[in-house]
């Protein structure tokens, strides 16, 4: 069976590939002993997770939104039922669940290197300001807001426009909205999260 012709066999090829070249290159920096291994294992996950969440969060805005808005206003076209059909519901689920697992690896991460109530201090926790702490943390409480977002405002809303739930023609209005709102919060968070991330393990920006 090809794992190319489903989505997780391809995942799993690709985490096996990872494996097969971590152990062909041998002792390197990434698999260090100790907590750098650690760190570095729980870091790919992050990553891993974070891309499909904000590379989701950047289709429904960049893509999905503007062409729905287009297709509704094309008379002769073949309108949107399609995406809201099949490609939403779908998009939604890794949307939501990726959210999840970017934000639980990383607390995960935080608690690893015990920077965790730092962080969510802002690193202001103690008699002098933890720059690392601060940097990463001011990420760590962007991230949280969106994964509330995620999972109060942008879901439950979505699942009403959709159809997935009953509502009524002015419930799915205000519920297009206030999901339009959130997404677009997420957004515009996400530039200075990936700054405030990006930051902490190169050098910070604050």
């Amino acid at each position: 069976m090809n794992p190319l012709k489903s989505v997780p066999g391809t995942i799993i090829a690709g985490f096996v590939l990872a494996l097969l070249i971590l152990l062909a290159t041998g002792d390197g920096p990434i698999t260090a002993i100790g907590s750098a291994k650690g760190n570095a294992i729980i870091i790919w996950l992050h990553v891993f997770s974070g891309i499909i969440w904000i590379g989701l969060l950047y289709y429904f805005n960049f893509v999905q939104a503007p062409a729905l808005a287009d297709a509704a206003t094309d008379d002769g076209g073949p309108g949107g039922a399609g995406i809201t059909k099949y490609v939403a519901p779908r998009a939604l689920f890794w949307f939501r669940w990726s959210a999840l697992a970017t934000w639980l690896t990383g607390a995960a991460f935080l608690l690893h290197r015990g920077e965790f109530a730092n962080a969510f201090m802002l690193g202001l926790g103690g008699d002098n300001v933890n720059a690392y702490a601060m940097t990463i943390g001011i990420g760590a409480w962007l991230g949280t807001i969106m994964l509330f977002n995620v999972w109060v405002l942008i879901w439950p809303n979505q699942k009403k426009v959709l159809g997935m739930v009953e509502a009524s023609a002015d419930e799915i209005a205000s519920a297009k909205n206030t999901a339009f709102i959130a997404s677009r919060l997420n957004t515009l968070m996400s530039i200075p999260l990936l700054m405030s991330m990006v930051g902490a393990g190169h050098g910070f920006f604050m």
